[in-house]
């Protein structure tokens, strides 16, 4: 997981002096690539607002990989780990680890630089983008000046409003000027009448006259004349001005009743239009909110396999949560492996309960029972002295405590809890924690016939067929062979997503253990231990689990009938299983008890199951 960076134009800056412009910036991050894989180590790019990343450098012509543009990218700094960035352009996210918080510090302002260059705010933008950005502006005002107007209230029936009031003053307008036109009517037809009897009187001579008030005027020359009233149109053409007056008012009268007709007919088309508006505003509200609901779920999931979700102490995801994700992984790969039918697991004969195994009297190599509590002074080891390397005494140690502690039988021992028993098979547990870790002892009994103890413990110790029966295992390699009968192994179990990927290094060692005593059963043990070794050090991709796990398998056989030879009828194997687990992480202890409660029990089905299968119509192996 280390980083380097490097400035490709040769440059130790972060902005080239000559341009002004950020210069590009490369070097190898490591990227969270998915729940499988962990963080990979990534070559990456910043250059001309884009972030590109390639398997490595060598695969540059290859082209990237991916990329993001930086204009509106969201950096943000992990909380928790110093050398960590998460960099989200809408729903893609991207997660990067720098090699310490230096390089994560410069690759920051790197990519800060580069989105200031390329933001509208930048100088150098406003330069490109001037022109459209006033076209826009002008016609966004406009548009926003016209929807405000509507919203504000300036409907049509407020413009009705001002059209009544509009309407009430011309009519007073036009009641006025009827007034006007009367009183002119009036007018014009006295002063007919009185200069028609003036010109009786006098046709030729202009005296001095008076008007019917008494005052004398003079014309232009100086001499006295009548003066009539200018005369007006009506009396020079004939025109009737109140009946024009009366035609006015009539078709101001009409057409502001059409208009008045007009703004009704709009008025109803408005409320129309408003009610399908409404109607279309709500349908829009619906598609919004559920376009927001359906956003929102694709960002949970689009991010919910990212590593902030993952088991760790600042995990996002709740005990709940991390429960129910196990239970469907758990069930995806159950599914998977019936599909597949890689190992066929036939149906186990159950034991009858008068069944002459039961009966340890009638064991042909035993002739009192057997005490499980026994002393180890009967106990020898086989090839003990000839299986010798540098775990020797450890393989002893850990062999003897199993014989003394692992086969003692769990009547009235409190402490341990019966969890699962599913005819001949039960599974105890004795419920431990430290420091928060579950490290739940567990215990399985089980009865299986047709079998030896040798054939049992062979093939649970035989590497060559481990991938035959054993399914969670992603991949495993013998580090180091130290005899014919002892073997370091290290493998990696498959990932169930959101607990961490697990690996175990052990020692695995096969004995047949001796007895002097007659009555003793033949009985094999096979122990898997945990050790250390240089060649399978630990790794940031999994957490290493520690174990200590025993199969102590011991055979009975009943007599067959008279003469018969010894066939795999008369064959039952005893088997006590024992699990001490140290699976290290911040797993939650519900989940650990529950899947340890879920696939003990069904390994031993498919373990016994594929040792079935693989036996029979062979020679017994004693």
């Amino acid at each position: 997981m280390s980083e380097k960076s490097s400035n490709s134009s040769g440059s130790d800056e972060d902005v080239d002096p000559e341009s002004g412009h950020p210069v590009e910036l490369g070097g190898v991050l490591s990227k969270w690539t998915n729940y499988i894989h962990g963080w990979q180590d990534r070559w990456v790019v910043l250059k001309n607002n884009t972030l590109s990343y390639y398997k490595s450098e060598d695969e540059r012509e290859f082209g990237c990989r991916g990329s993001l543009c930086l204009s509106k990218a969201i950096i943000t700094p992990h909380e928790f780990d110093e050398c960590r960035i998460d960099i989200s352009v809408n729903d893609s996210v991207w997660y990067l680890r720098a090699e310490d918080p230096k390089h994560r510090l410069r690759w920051i302002d790197s990519i800060e630089l580069h989105k200031v260059e390329s933001g509208y705010g930048s100088e150098s933008s406003l330069r490109r983008h001037g022109s459209m950005l006033s076209l826009t502006s002008a016609a966004s005002g406009f548009s926003a000046t016209s929807t405000s107007s509507f919203k504000k209230g300036h409907s049509l029936r407020e413009k009705l409003a001002e059209m009544e009031t509009f309407r009430d003053i011309l009519c007073r307008q036009v009641d006025t000027l009827q007034k006007y036109f009367d009183g002119c009517a009036d007018g014009v037809s006295k002063d007919e009448f009185q200069r028609d009897r003036v010109v009786e009187e006098d046709e030729d001579d202009f005296p001095t006259s008076t008007r019917p008030n008494g005052d004398c005027l003079h014309n232009n020359n100086g001499s006295k004349e009548k003066l009539f009233l200018p005369a007006s149109p009506k009396g020079m053409n004939g025109i009737d001005f109140k009946g024009e007056a009366i035609t006015f008012k009539a078709t101001t009268a009409g057409i502001l009743s059409t208009l008045s007709h007009c703004i009704e007919l709009m008025v109803k088309r408005e409320d129309s239009w408003q009610k399908r508006l409404d109607k279309e505003l709500e349908k829009r509200r619906r598609v919004e909110d559920a376009y927001k609901s359906a956003l929102s779920e694709l960002k949970k999931k689009s991010h919910y396999g990212g590593p902030d979700y993952e088991e760790g102490p600042n995990s996002l995801i709740n005990e709940d949560e991390f429960f129910d994700a196990v239970e469907a992984a758990l069930d995806r790969q159950d599914k998977i492996e019936e599909q597949s039918e890689k190992v066929r697991i036939p149906r186990l004969t159950p034991v009858p309960p008068g069944d002459a195994y039961s009966v340890i009297g009638t064991h042909r190599f035993a002739k009192q029972p057997h005490s499980y509590s026994s002393s180890l002074s009967s106990v020898e080891l086989v090839s003990a002295s000839d299986d010798v390397h540098r775990f020797s005494a450890q393989v002893e140690d850990v062999v003897q405590n199993h014989m003394t502690y692992s086969l003692q039988d769990m009547g009235g021992d409190a402490n341990w809890q019966l969890v699962v028993e599913e005819g001949e098979m039960k599974v105890y547990r004795r419920e431990v924690e430290e420091n928060g870790i579950v490290l739940d002892p567990l215990k399985a009994t089980h009865a299986v016939k047709g079998v030896t103890g040798h054939e049992l413990c062979h093939y649970f110790w035989d590497t060559d067929v481990r991938n035959d029966w054993e399914t969670t295992i992603e991949n495993f390699n013998v580090v180091e062979t130290l005899s014919d009968n002892a073997v370091i192994v290290y493998q990696t179990h498959k990932r169930v997503w959101p607990a961490s990927q697990r690996d175990v290094l052990y020692l695995s060692a096969i004995r047949k253990i001796l007895a002097t005593n007659e009555n003793d059963p033949d009985t094999w043990l096979v122990c898997n231990f945990s050790v250390d070794h240089d060649n399978a050090q630990p790794t940031s991709r999994c957490i290493r689990a520690k174990i200590n796990v025993a199969m102590i398998c011991q055979t009975l056989v009943s007599p067959p009938e008279g003469n018969k030879e010894i066939s795999r009828d008369n064959v039952l194997c005893k088997i006590t299983y024992v699990a001490n687990v140290n699976p290290g992480g911040w797993a939650p202890a519900s989940v650990l008890r529950a899947v340890a409660k879920r696939e003990y029990p069904k390994f031993l089905k498919r373990f016994t199951g594929y040792v079935q299968e693989k036996t029979s119509g062979k020679p017994i192996l004693f």
